[in-house]
């Protein structure tokens, strides 16, 4: 069992949305569920709370009414290797959400996720302080990231 597991609390939607990040991560399971029963206080058979995976990473899902709310002041950071990778989280991810600046998108339950390659990184921290400038400034003209335009702007000279 893991130290710290991340607890996301929604709004009578926390199946849907467990099965809909499983489908999208690979190595990823529904673990445990526990159903609402007749004495509530949710719907009789819903989902009351379950655990399940994403990429190894062990995830509890809530159904705990309206009084919560998502903020991006907590987000999910994936780190990504390729632009095949990047470009096929951010597409499903988004799917029905908010695609945002510098890698962030929400999500159609109001999480917010941070779909980042690896490269980014290696880049930012870097030794050429105007490389990692550079790159910086071309990250935060983008949406979705873009590995190609920030190695253009890295190798600029």
């Amino acid at each position: 069992m893991q130290k710290i597991t991340p607890f996301l609390w929604f709004d009578g939607r926390a199946e849907e949305a467990m099965n809909f990040y499983t489908a999208i991560f690979k190595n990823s399971r529904i673990g445990n569920i526990t159903r609402y029963g007749e004495t509530g206080p949710g719907p009789v058979g819903t989902v009351m709370s379950a655990t399940f995976q994403l990429d190894g990473q062990e995830f509890i899902a809530l159904n705990g009414g309206p009084h919560f709310t998502f903020s991006p002041a907590i987000s999910f950071f994936v780190n990504c290797e390729t632009q095949e990778e990047v470009d096929e989280l951010w597409e499903k991810l988004s799917a029905g959400g908010e695609k945002q600046q510098c890698g962030w998108l929400k999500d159609r339950f109001g999480v917010s996720w941070q779909i980042i390659p690896s490269a980014l990184g290696e880049m930012l921290h870097g030794p050429d302080a105007e490389k990692s400038k550079r790159v910086m400034q071309a990250m935060l003209k983008m949406d979705k990231i873009d590995i190609k335009k920030l190695q253009l702007a890295y190798e600029q000279s």
